[in-house]
């Protein structure tokens, strides 16, 4: 599959066809923030939901991530990727909608609200997992940088701003109502990836007889045999637990050690956010000016720096909140800046037939990790005392950078494999058009 040909352009906002697919992801990236909380704030509020309710509830919507996360994968890249983008909007605007309409009815329940989770958190995945695989169609590689970092800003945005807005709509429109304008905002998603004009080759076939566990399979083993794709699928999972053991613990250790008050931690998480825009920002000149190889590994050793900063803030308040903005800071815009750099190596190197498989393959091996991270933070933080559960995430961050900069990666200098041979199931790209 290969991007469509236009004319070179001194920036990705004069592409039509990317302008329409970053708006599309953006309204999109909105609206998931905005069923985030406001589905939660609706079983709270107006269903007067248990705090064992409300954790089945945020359950039901991650649990598409460990139980479809692979098969994701392969229905990804058996489709055309757009009409899957537009789809899984649509039907997140319907299966929404169910909110609202119980509501008048008088049929809102605690388990309709599960299902509701359950069903848009699988659609989310796959939403995830085809805009990932899609954006080489539409770009040249060598624009990949530019086009992931101004997704991945948008993503931060979405971040910073969705909830607060999920809470204004809930307490100007009451739950269901701000349900039903969340459900809209999937359909204008939907209208911007429609009106892309970009012809979409169909996809490969599968091979006679392939299976869908023979599918997943051929991803697995692309992500595992090929070092890059490995090593830092490697260190994101290290971050990830890395960062959920210290999520655990770390509003607990901000207001007990080192006596913060509930708006000097706000600031400090604001800080962080700043961060990720920042590296959002940042990774796509970065790349260009360094290299995608060295701009991945200074990046994991300004996270690693950052988390590091953490466990050893100490001092009067104002002095540790210091520590602690500078630590956000370094640890989201590094998160960022790898973000933007590793996802568009992946879509360089990864054959179109395989994108979407490994890009489940990854965010499996990756976004799995996080609720194991989360219960040992706890666990340690029982044993160990709050600082020394910190030092603990910060050594794990530490082996983060050790897994880039030890790897292949760092030999990256452009958006092609080091080697420039065929690799088991993974033929090297042929070139692409500016």
């Amino acid at each position: 599959m290969s991007p469509v040909e236009t004319p070179p352009s001194p920036t990705l906002w004069r592409h039509r066809e990317f302008r329409n697919l970053w708006a599309g992801q953006t309204v999109s990236q909105f609206g998931s923030q905005v069923t985030q909380l406001a589905v939660p704030l609706i079983a709270a509020l107006t269903l007067d939901a248990s705090p064992l309710q409300m954790g089945m509830l945020w359950a039901a919507y991650t649990a598409p991530a460990l139980l479809l996360g692979l098969v994701a994968g392969v229905w990804v890249d058996r489709r055309r990727r757009r009409p899957t983008l537009i789809a899984t909007d649509l039907l997140r605007a319907l299966v929404l909608l169910a909110i609202p309409a119980a509501a008048l009815l008088g049929l809102l329940r605690i388990e309709l609200l599960y299902l509701i989770a359950l069903l848009t958190g699988a659609l989310s995945l796959l939403f995830d997992v085809a805009y990932g695989s899609y954006l080489p169609s539409l770009v040249a590689r060598d624009r990949l940088p530019e086009g992931n970092a101004k997704l991945e800003t948008s993503r931060v945005l979405a971040r910073i701003a969705g909830p607060g807005l999920a809470g204004l709509l809930v307490r100007w429109l009451t739950g269901p109502i701000a349900i039903a304008v969340d459900a809209a905002s999937y359909l204008v998603s939907a209208a911007f990836l429609a009106r892309i004009a970009a012809p979409e080759p169909a996809p490969r076939p599968p091979a006679a007889g392939e299976s869908v566990r023979a599918a997943v399979r051929d991803g697995l083993h692309a992500v595992g045999r090929d070092p890059i794709l490995r090593d830092t699928t490697l260190s994101a999972a290290l971050w990830n637990v890395s960062d959920s053991i210290i999520v655990a613990v770390y509003v607990l250790f901000a207001t007990r050690e080192l006596g913060l008050g509930a708006g000097a931690v706000g600031l400090v998480f604001a800080a962080g956010n700043a961060g990720g825009v920042l590296g959002a920002l940042l990774g796509s000149r970065t790349a260009s000016r360094l290299g995608p190889g060295p701009t991945v590994v200074r990046g994991a050793l300004l996270g690693a720096v950052g988390i590091l900063l953490v466990p050893l803030a100490a001092g009067p308040p104002p002095v540790a909140a210091g520590v602690l903005v500078v630590a956000q800071v370094l640890a989201s815009a590094s998160l960022s800046i790898g973000i933007v750099t590793v996802a568009s190596v992946r879509q360089a190197i990864v054959p179109d037939h395989l994108l979407g498989r490994v890009n489940a393959t990854v965010r499996f091996a990756t976004w799995g990790l996080l609720p194991l991270g989360s219960l040992l933070g706890g666990l340690l933080g029982g044993l160990l005392g709050l600082r020394p559960t910190l030092a603990v995430g910060a050594l794990l961050a530490i082996a983060a950078f050790v897994a880039v900069w030890r790897s292949p990666v760092r030999a990256l200098t452009t958006l092609s494999h080091p080697a420039g041979a065929p690799r088991d199931g993974m033929p090297p790209r042929r070139p692409t058009p500016a």
